[in-house]
């Protein structure tokens, strides 16, 4: 059995909860509040900004120039064609500069930026295990929707990307590294690296519910109950 499919094995409770989570489930059958996907993109091009920025890191903790190109392939094409996507959703959802202006990112999309960058103080194979959730799962995702009719276009559109030929080679081609990689190390450090992976894929199921809550930094109001609890 190679690392990835061990450690994709070790996560499938974590995925399933993913590919059942309402808000994957409301693309799929149409029914997910437009709200909620607005709340959604703009996280995600924040995040997305960030998986680019993490990717150039990777070009350049690599020790061969085909692997440089490579990631730095990457790393253009996730600001090319999935901003590309992104900004044409903005558009159809109505997101207004002032939108942005009074954007934050949400406390889960802000932490799953935190948790790639602290990963990828080590070296390619860390940054590799923290970023190939992300690719892998909205694959599977994709394969699993491909069926789907919503009757939203953009829930259409969105499923088609990441069911696509084209996303396919690059998931395998991560996938195919990420096996390079862990090969012949320790199970010291096999299992650092399967913990980014396993913390990446739990960030990934937040990212599903910090959207369908439409996460805030506010504080839920204090009852008087709660209070006696703590006390």
């Amino acid at each position: 059995m190679t690392f990835c499919e061990e450690i994709r094995l070790e996560c499938a409770d974590l995925w399933n909860a993913s590919f059942e989570h309402p808000f994957v489930e409301g693309i799929a059958e149409g029914t997910l509040p437009l709200d909620v996907f607005k709340f959604y993109v703009m996280q995600d091009a924040y995040y997305l900004t960030h998986f680019a920025k993490v990717q150039a890191l990777g070009a350049v903790k690599a020790t061969d120039l085909a692997t440089t190109q490579s990631f730095a392939h990457h790393a253009e094409q996730t600001c090319a064609a999935e901003m590309a996507l992104h900004e044409s959703f903005m558009e159809l959802l109505g997101v207004t500069q002032q939108d942005w202006e009074i954007f934050e990112p949400s406390p889960h999309a802000y932490a799953y930026v935190s948790h790639m960058y602290r990963s990828a103080q080590g070296n390619l194979a860390d940054v590799l295990a923290a970023l190939l959730p992300c690719y892998w799962l909205y694959f599977e995702i994709g394969e699993r929707l491909k069926t789907a009719t919503p009757s939203e276009p953009i829930y259409q559109r969105w499923i088609a990307t990441y069911g696509s030929e084209w996303f396919g080679e690059l998931v395998n081609e991560q996938i195919e590294r990420m096996n390079i990689l862990a090969e012949g190390l320790p199970d010291v450090r096999r299992k650092e690296l399967k913990t980014h992976f396993m913390r990446s894929s739990y960030y990934e199921w937040q990212f599903w519910q910090q959207a369908w809550t439409m996460e805030s930094w506010e504080l839920p109001a204090v009852t008087e109950a709660s209070v006696n609890h703590v006390k």
